[in-house]
């Protein structure tokens, strides 16, 4: 959107007899489908070349990954909303990526945080994704095991995608 907003075009896509949700459902739908094909290509490298062991179902993967994908679009199409050039745009996502990586427990344990970055990482959706991978991959977890994590996760989409759809202003 950012993009568009600095070449000029935004205002042609403004006079469009679409909606808002429709925008942005159409600017998000690319990048949801590419990125469920990127994880089966990983899986699958990961199957074949380092022998990850895959106890759980690959639907439930994808369902969560489909999900966690809706928060994370809609959190980067709500940052090209709000900012003015793709340099802005870009930084502002490079902060908050950093952000959820280093708290989201891949690297380090989220047990062994302080309570108050316990608490602000209940905001960090790629902990719960996190979670949800290795719950369902290396221990075999069924649906009712990582319920907490997708049920969270499907709320932080849905403020996200609304978020981003309220955030746009389509002015005609």
């Amino acid at each position: 959107i950012v993009r568009e907003k600095e070449i000029g075009t935004i205002e042609q896509i403004n006079v469009t007899p679409i909606n808002k949700l429709q925008f942005i459902a159409g600017k998000l739908t690319p990048f949801w489908i590419l990125a469920l094909f990127e994880l089966a290509f990983g899986l699958t490298l990961g199957k074949l070349l380092f022998n990850i062991p895959m106890e759980g179902s690959l639907w439930l993967i994808f369902l969560s990954a489909g999900v966690f994908l809706f928060v994370i679009l809609s959190f980067g199409l709500l940052i090209s909303n709000v900012t003015h050039t793709q340099q802005q745009a870009m930084l502002v996502s490079f902060f908050f990526m950093v952000v959820f990586i280093l708290m989201s427990g891949l690297f380090t344990s989220v047990e062994s945080m302080p309570d108050w970055a316990k608490q602000l990482n209940r905001l960090n959706p790629l902990m719960y994704f996190i979670r949800i991978m290795r719950m369902v991959l290396l221990k075999g977890s069924g649906f009712s095991d990582i319920s907490p994590q997708f049920f969270s996760l499907s709320v932080y989409a849905v403020v996200m995608l609304t978020m981003a759809v309220w955030r746009y202003r389509k002015v005609t």
